[in-house]
């Protein structure tokens, strides 16, 4: 008989952090984007399309960390696409984000036929591997849970920590979360609205574009046909339900991955069908947003900006 004991684990809080790694990263996307009042609704199709091509840069090179580069030019080009779309030609975000989403779906099969022969997954690839922490592995509790992991996912907890620096301890963090509450003050004072505004979307991409080389070469070693599964959708909810701050992101994002890593060990038991299990995650990111966002004050009222 299976009891508590086989499903909460060390092990389930380990495989946590690492579901939670690339929601964390592509929720930190959103929070520079949504800071300056630009809403990126594109992230998961960044983060599609940027674990396919880091996957394509290490199957050509053989070098997984080029891999992760290539991942990361490519979620930052989508973000110039998305903030040319949005802040030059001041289009609808929504509209925007989606189309990047219905890109990715298609471009990534299209290109995954053309490499591989198969829409469904590429060839298998080198990928980044685990680094094992010297002494921090060996202690007890806390080493099974974060002495071994990829190293995407120690970025990831300096990413974060970094986030927070630059939003709230420097000059160029006042300046972006300025741009986001009242543009025009801004521009009265002397900052560039439009060039904060292109920077952070930007940054944006790069950083959604690290959550899907994650994916691809941290976590699977290849590229599967929707392999994101909604997260940058799930990215979106841990953002709003951390109130557009990093460290509450990276909690809420904490909170998607338990669920994710429950759902898993709970189909591996048996204990119920795994079309009840699978929903999970997504029952969760429905729960946190009809309970937390009509109480979420957003930081921007996004409205677009022009230069009179």
């Amino acid at each position: 008989m299976v009891g508590l004991v086989d499903v909460i684990s060390l092990g389930l809080f380990a495989a946590a952090l690492r579901m939670a790694t690339p929601i964390v990263y592509a929720a930190l996307g959103g929070i520079f984007s949504e800071r300056v009042g630009i809403i990126n609704i594109g992230l998961e199709g960044t983060m599609l399309t940027s674990a396919f091509a880091g996957v394509t840069a290490s199957y050509y090179t053989g070098n997984p960390w080029l891999g992760v580069v290539v991942a990361v030019l490519v979620g930052g080009l989508i973000g110039l696409l998305h903030a040319v779309l949005t802040v030059k030609f001041v289009g609808n975000q929504i509209v925007s984000g989606t189309g990047i989403n219905i890109f990715a779906m298609g471009f990534t099969a299209y290109m995954s036929q053309i490499i591989w022969g198969s829409r469904g997954a590429s060839e298998g690839v080198r990928g980044l591997g685990t680094w094992t922490l010297p002494v921090i592995a060996d202690l007890p509790v806390v080493g099974p849970i974060i002495g071994s992991h990829s190293p995407l996912v120690y970025l990831m907890l300096v990413v974060t920590v970094l986030s927070y620096v630059v939003l709230f301890r420097t000059p160029l963090g006042l300046r972006i979360r300025a741009v986001g509450e009242h543009p025009t003050a801004a521009e009265t004072a002397g900052i560039d609205v439009l060039r904060v505004k292109y920077l952070c979307v930007i940054l944006s991409g790069m950083l959604a574009g690290l959550g899907g080389a994650f994916l691809s070469l941290g976590h699977l070693n290849l590229f599967t046909r929707g392999m994101t599964g909604g997260r940058g959708f799930i990215s979106m909810a841990a953002m709003i339900f951390g109130k557009w701050m990093p460290f509450g992101a990276f909690g809420a994002s904490l909170l998607f991955g338990l669920a994710d890593a429950l759902q898993m060990r709970l189909q591996s038991l048996g204990l119920l069908p795994p079309q009840i299990i699978l929903t999970i995650p997504y029952l969760l990111t429905v729960a946190v947003l009809a309970g937390v966002v009509g109480k979420a004050r957003p930081p921007s009222d996004y409205k677009p900006y022009k230069r009179e």
